[in-house]
């Protein structure tokens, strides 16, 4: 994975060369505003980047016998845009989760140990990678750039 993004970055950088700082920023905000949203569709499908499922919840049987509890879709409101941010600043585009649920996500993202709340047991997490690249995306930044350069 690396050393595809080193690819592309190495194909991109030349190209962006080219443009002066305000394109640079519209190309950023663009390629950010449509990574945000594939990386929303994404864990909202319940897909890690190299296409297989999250791994399932632990099964809660003290909570299952009360009804109270609903399954729903893990991530369904860290994939929201008051969580997962796009920004752009000068020639980067950055997505990812800040404040408060960013020790949340990076818990996930890695497979940490984390206490379920402040005074409860630690636990181990499945890794669910919530943010990454698929080839995809690559190809969808690779088109971002052309269409960019064919505006100009």
């Amino acid at each position: 994975m690396a050393n595809d993004l080193q690819a592309l970055e190495d194909w991109v950088g030349p190209l962006l060369a080219q443009l002066d700082v305000k394109q640079r920023r519209t190309l950023a905000r663009n390629v950010a505003r449509d990574l945000r949203r594939r990386q929303r569709e994404r864990i909202r499908a319940q897909t890690n980047p190299d296409g297989t499922p999250f791994t399932p919840r632990k099964a809660q049987s003290f909570r299952s016998q009360q009804g109270s509890i609903r399954r729903r879709a893990m991530f369904s409101k860290l994939s929201t845009a008051k969580w997962l941010k796009a920004t752009a600043r000068g020639d980067t585009a950055v997505v990812g989760f800040f404040g408060s649920v960013a020790r949340l996500a990076k818990t996930h993202q890695y497979g940490l140990r984390d206490r379920v709340s402040r005074d409860g047991p630690e636990v181990e997490y499945a890794q669910r990678e919530l943010l990454g690249f698929t080839a995809l995306d690559q190809e969808h930044i690779m088109d971002w750039v052309l269409t960019h350069l064919d505006i100009r």
